[in-house]
């Protein structure tokens, strides 16, 4: 079994470790001169200026000093908690600027990437036409070159027979009916 010692040890290193959540929207329970006051930090410093407010109207310069520092410690607490924040925010910012950055860069080096490739394969495609074998122009009969034109009109089909329309054919009489017809 374990000391009670141990235990408490342990148990108070854990709290040390933690960090505190959102300050700006947390609730806390202040205990000032006139008891508790809760809420978020913006509104225990309205509270506490306040308080300072009717003190100093009820002439107890003490307590609305006593206030007006509750209030100050709130406020400080409150411009730390909002500084980290913008911090925070500039960093994630930066963060995600890197991040577009790195992404236009890859991007742009993939298409670089696709055009190398849609260039090369042009290039493979491609036959370079001064190495194509050339035509003997004493082979052709006195140097006359044939035309794409003269290809066409030697090519052209006879005339073509229309095609033949089929007719429907009947539909088949029902298997049930043939072999009561036979009986």
């Amino acid at each position: 079994m374990r000391s009670s010692k141990s235990r408490s040890r342990s148990k108070g290193n854990r709290n040390n470790n933690r960090q505190v959540g959102n300050v700006v929207n947390r609730v806390f329970d202040s205990s000032g001169p006139e008891g508790k006051v809760r809420g978020t930090p913006q509104q225990i410093i309205d509270k506490y200026n306040q308080l300072a407010r009717d003190a100093t109207l009820g002439n107890d310069r003490v307590a609305a000093e006593n206030f007006q520092q509750h209030a100050e410690h709130y406020t400080r607490m409150l411009g730390e908690a909002l500084r980290e924040q913008e911090a925070r925010r500039e960093q994630q910012e930066r963060e995600q600027a890197e991040r577009q950055q790195q992404q236009r860069e890859r991007d742009r080096e993939r298409e670089e990437q696709r055009k190398q490739r849609q260039q090369e394969e042009a290039n493979k495609a491609e036959p370079d036409p001064g190495s194509a074998p050339q035509p003997d122009l004493a082979e052709n009969g006195g140097g006359l070159v044939e035309t794409p034109e003269a290809q066409i009109i030697a090519a052209e089909p006879q005339a073509e027979k229309p095609k033949r329309q089929r007719k429907p054919r009947k539909p088949k009489a029902p298997e049930s009916d043939a072999p009561e017809a036979a009986e």
